[in-house]
């Protein structure tokens, strides 16, 4: 039975001759490697070269249309809730070692009242 041919692991970077034991990770192409550095110093020349600010943060509804966003909502909605949920459980378990209202709304930027409206199920 003959041998099957294994790939070459790549042993360094294309573009900065980098070792490969020194970078984080290394993207293959045909016949070529490429760092997470390389990587990323080609993202900036690239982005400069477009003309656009690095660190722009442009809002994704910006280029979607009414129905599109519309269709992302519920989405949203449903991450909200579990994030809220998970928020109630951790106050929950605040409350459950003896932490008092005052503390919670404190870190919180709001009142004893306005925590125990929250998060109370007496509330």
């Amino acid at each position: 039975m003959a041998a099957t041919a294994h790939p070459e692991e790549p042993t360094h970077c294309s573009f900065c001759a980098k070792p490969s034991a020194e970078t984080g990770k290394l993207v293959s192409g045909p016949g070529v490697y490429i760092c997470d550095t390389c990587v990323e110093l080609a993202n900036r020349i690239v982005t400069e070269a477009l003309g656009k600010p690095p660190t722009q943060n442009t809002p994704a509804w910006t280029a979607m249309t009414d129905e599109e966003i519309l269709h992302h909502l519920p989405g949203i909605a449903a991450r909200i809730d579990q994030a809220e949920a998970e928020l109630r459980a951790w106050v929950h378990e605040l409350r459950r070692r003896g932490v008092t209202w005052t503390r919670i709304g404190d870190t919180f930027g709001i009142t004893r009242q306005s925590a125990w409206e929250r998060f109370s199920d007496e509330a």
